[in-house]
């Protein structure tokens, strides 16, 4: 079955000596960091980033995260994150593809799931708000 992405961007980061282990290789927690910069802009890309969230009244914690690492993200390395919305009526879920910029090679394939939870009440919705969908809507996607 396929999968559809209703939205997408990308971003690029430069891995830093303080992310390292002894050998070099980007620590295997911060590539949690790498998403969250990924899916920052792509909340950005359709107006509901953390702000814009807690107006609407909803926080959205992350419930899930799968990661595959396949190769190592190396010290000084470009790293290209493509983040792709693939799931809004239920539960926000997206998922990430972690490139090395320079190569083009798949580094990390991951995935994230989020739900709406109530600020006020701190009780979690059985499906997403309605301003999700309004927001996508409003940057062009098409929901159906």
């Amino acid at each position: 079955m396929a999968i559809t992405v209703l939205i997408s961007s990308e971003v690029e980061v430069e891995v830093p000596f303080h992310d390292i282990d002894v050998m070099k290789v980007a620590w295997h927690g911060h590539y949690v960091k790498y998403m969250e910069i990924a899916r920052t802009q792509l909340t950005r890309k359709f107006d509901y980033d953390y702000p814009e969230m807690e107006a609407s009244g909803f926080a959205w914690p992350i419930v899930g995260i799968n990661i595959k690492y396949s190769r190592p993200a190396m010290y000084g390395r470009k790293l290209r994150i493509v983040a792709d919305l693939i799931e809004w009526e239920l539960r926000m879920r997206i998922r990430y593809t972690i490139y090395d910029a320079a190569t083009g090679n798949k580094l990390t394939k991951a995935e994230s799931t989020q739900v709406a939870v109530n600020i006020k009440t701190g009780e979690m919705k059985l499906g997403s708000p309605s301003v999700l969908a309004d927001k996508l809507t409003a940057a062009g996607v098409n929901l159906c």
